[in-house]
């Protein structure tokens, strides 16, 4: 539009929170306000995270927001007469509102006046009937031009012309109006000219300059001498706030000496001011003025009015109506906030002030006298410091771990009948102060782990809690320095200083271990610290991680161990027994023994829980010499471990039948791989003598040959085979026997010698028949001689 060059939108004021701008009115729709990114600082991420949006209330939506670049725009045409009237400023408050974290800012959007709007008269002409007999300087009241305007925009001045009988007069009013009155300057003469056409301009003072005009035509009468006279130049009236509409006020009276129509008097309202216009109804003949609407104090409580009085005959007389309006109870008090602390210390010292209020009442007297008070049971109390400022303060002695905030409710009344009062919650925070120490949640803790767990599993979590807030209550775990089997604590366990979780450092074993306790510390973070202490106490809880361990029959690679069993033995005799150990503890050790595997799975069976090896029926012929059994060790542990020994049995009741045999049980052992090629030569030599040696002697002694050459080809690889006495039929001995028997090429030098019973432990005397057996094959390669003299030892539980 045109008027848009003459206005800029201007800055005016940018604060923390707060931005003003000046804008002429009726700017076209999309027209820019301003950056309001720019001018609060803001970045225009943060206006798009926020959602940004433009809050008005219920009012319409003038002003939009673009949030990519922040700027402010014109989303209706303002009218600043529509808005504001004749109120100055005229100014739209908004709030602009953004999200995470929630923000509050002000805007405040001027509407500045343009001169849009001309003077206008109500009428488009004024009629007057003057006497020419009407003296010089008689005055006649002129309507008023009204200008929707305000300000240097607003009615300024007028002017009459032609001038040649009358000039203009301008007289203010106490509300800054003005009226315009017509005086008779030079004297009218019907009859040169008896209607007189003049032309009143009304001009604002605006840039271009707007007028308004009116028609005034005047019709010039014959000679009246007298004009109606007011009984009082000034009436006043009472009228209460919102009284109906209809309600009588006050009568005006004006008299006229004249005559007839000359001197008929009618009543008519010249002039108001604007709040009045419309309000107040004349009764043209009576004079009787009613009230035509509702008035209200607190908009107005004065009015004003312009009354005439004119008779036929053109002449007339003025007077004043003033009319006083009385207040009613009728406006509640409104609170406003002034100052507030969103939170406080609970240690502050009774009398601190947290809130400032300002309490208005828009009506007067009594009506607007206020008496305040809050809720009670809360350590507060309001104290007026003026007659409208009220100030909120700490009464009592404050605890936060009791109330941790408080909402107060504000109830200010008036002295009216009836009273009117109004409500306001405050919402007070009471921030904290170190004045509680952590406390766990048990006396003591008590924990189980299992052993064998990887480092860094987490145990259990001890957990304490204080009384105070924020960080006063942030709670941190401290493991205290002790030692477990003179090693520091520390090196078994660690606590995560923010969750008390407790993990262990090391693999626990609980063959080691049983348990050990420490001490855990929780200190808050408030300034001193406070702390408290606590036991924990670890269980280390056995696992089935190991497996049995056999002790007897005791398996090696040097020699075959071997039991004999008589063939007429009995049901129930007693081969052998197993005996084995487990290091883990309850149900972990508890071993059972099964029978796997064995040549006549019929012959033998194995105790349950005992391990004895014994035979469930007779031995007949048919049984093979050679058995060979193979016994579980099992442990009772989910998931259970086991181990596993083979035993070699024969069924024989000679010695030398055994020899036979088991002669194969050798060969089914494994050589070490350790054997060197010397060895392997110097066992082929001794073959070769022993064959030459065979040779010679078949002719001397058949029967000798053959139990030599029995005990020869067992040679030194003959396995060392367990012997039961006959004294002990059920196959257990009370010592150990030590046999040794040597075989040489001349039957006349074997012999065999019977030692003193030896009191070592199984364990020992099998590695001390295997230390011998390899004594035995080293002196064999060592020597090489031509004698041959195989030595085989027994040994026997």
């Amino acid at each position: 539009m045109w008027y848009s060059v003459l206005f800029s939108v201007v800055l005016l004021h940018s604060a923390r929170g707060q931005v003003s701008y000046s804008i002429p009115e009726e700017m076209s729709k999309g027209s820019i306000v301003g950056n309001i990114a720019q001018d609060l600082g803001l970045d225009l991420q943060r206006l798009r995270s926020g959602k940004a949006r433009i809050y008005t209330g219920d009012s319409t939506e003038y002003i939009g927001l673009i949030k990519d670049t922040g700027l402010l725009f014109i989303k209706e045409k303002m009218d600043r007469e529509s808005l504001c009237a004749k109120t100055t400023p005229c100014a739209l408050h908004l709030q602009m509102i953004l999200e995470n974290p929630m923000e509050l800012y002000t805007i405040t959007v001027e509407i500045m006046d343009i001169n849009d709007n001309p003077p206008t008269f109500q009428k488009r002409r004024i009629e007057f009937e003057i006497s020419e007999s009407a003296v010089t300087g008689a005055r006649f009241m002129l309507e008023r031009a009204m200008d929707a305007d305000v300000g240097i925009n607003g009615l300024q001045s007028y002017s009459l012309k032609p001038t040649d009988n009358f000039m203009i007069e301008l007289h203010s009013k106490e509300s800054g109006d003005k009226n315009v009155e017509m005086v008779l300057q030079r004297s009218l003469d019907r009859e040169k000219k008896g209607v007189l056409k003049l032309l009143l301009t009304a001009f604002d003072g605006g840039d271009p300059q707007l007028s308004g005009t009116v028609q005034i035509h005047v019709t010039v009468l014959d000679v009246n001498d007298n004009a109606p006279v007011f009984t009082q130049k000034v009436y006043k009236a009472i009228l209460t706030e919102n009284a109906p509409k209809g309600t009588k006020l006050t009568t005006v009276s004006a008299t006229d000496a004249d005559e007839g129509s000359n001197g008929h008097v009618t009543y008519n309202i010249a002039s108001t001011d604007e709040t009045g216009e419309n309000l107040f109804i004349f009764d043209q003949h009576s004079g009787e003025v009613t009230l035509n609407g509702l008035v209200d104090f607190e908009k107005a409580n004065h009015y004003e009015l312009d009354v005439q009085a004119k008779d036929l005959g053109g002449l007339s007389d003025s007077c004043k109506l003033i009319i006083n309006v009385l207040d009613i109870n009728d406006n509640k008090p409104v609170i406003s906030l002034l100052s507030m602390s969103n939170s406080v210390s609970e240690d502050s010292t009774p009398g601190t002030v947290v809130a400032m209020m300002k309490v208005d009442d828009a009506d007067s007297g009594v009506n607007g006298q206020i008496h305040c008070m809050i809720n009670d049971n809360i350590p507060f109390a309001l104290i007026s410091s003026s007659s409208n400022f009220i100030s909120l303060r700490i009464e009592q002695q404050l605890d936060r771990e009791r109330d941790a905030a408080y909402n107060i409710s504000v109830t200010c009344s008036d002295q009216g009948v009836p009273a009117l009062s109004s409500n306001a919650s405050l919402s007070l925070q009471i921030s904290d102060v170190n004045d509680n120490a952590p406390v766990f949640e048990k006396s003591h803790y008590e924990a189980c782990v299992l052993e064998n767990n990887t480092p860094g599993l987490s145990i259990f979590t001890v957990k304490a809690s204080d009384a105070d807030w924020n960080q006063n209550a942030r709670v941190s775990y401290i493991l205290e320095d002790s030692t477990v089997n003179g090693v520091s604590v520390s090196s078994y366990v660690s606590i995560h200083p923010d969750s008390g979780l407790i993990t262990a450092v090391r693999s626990f074993d609980y063959e080691q271990l049983k348990d050990f306790h420490f001490r855990v510390k929780a200190q808050d973070g408030g300034s001193p610290p406070l702390s408290s202490n606590v036991t924990v106490n670890i269980i280390i809880q056995d696992q089935n991680d190991n497996a049995p361990q056999i002790l007897y029959p005791v398996q090696t690679g040097a020699s075959v161990v071997a039991e004999i069993v008589p063939r007429a033995a009995d049901v129930g005799y007693l081969v052998t027994k197993v005996v084995a150990v487990d290091v883990d503890s309850g149900q972990n050790s508890w071993l059972s023994y099964k029978l796997q595997k064995a040549t006549d799975r019929a012959l033998f069976e194995v105790g349950l829980q005992n391990g004895e090896i014994r035979t469930v029926r007779q031995v007949t012929d048919k049984d093979a010499v050679k058995q060979k059994l193979t016994v579980v060790v099992e442990d009772n542990g989910q998931p259970s471990r086991s181990a596993v020994v083979s035993i070699n049995v024969a069924v024989a009741d000679s010695f030398p039948e055994v020899l036979s045999e088991f002669t194969d049980f050798t060969h089914e052992k494994q050589y070490d791989d350790t054997l060197t090629f010397y060895l392997i030569l110097a066992l082929a030599v001794v073959s070769l003598l022993f064959m030459v040696s065979v040779i010679s002697i078949i002719s001397v002694k058949i029967y000798r040959w053959r139990q030599n050459k029995l005990f020869y080809k067992s040679g030194a690889n003959l396995p060392v085979i367990p012997y039961y006495p006959p004294v002990y039929p059920d196959g257990t001995l009370q010592h150990v026997y030590n046999y040794e028997m040597c075989g040489t090429t001349d039957s006349r030098m074997s012999d065999m010698k019977f030692v003193r019973p030896y009191s070592q432990n199984t364990l020992v005397s099998q590695s001390r028949m295997g230390t011998v057996q390899r004594e035995k094959k080293e002196q064999e390669v060592d020597d090489l001689t031509l004698e041959v003299r195989p030595c085989l030892t027994f040994y026997n539980v």
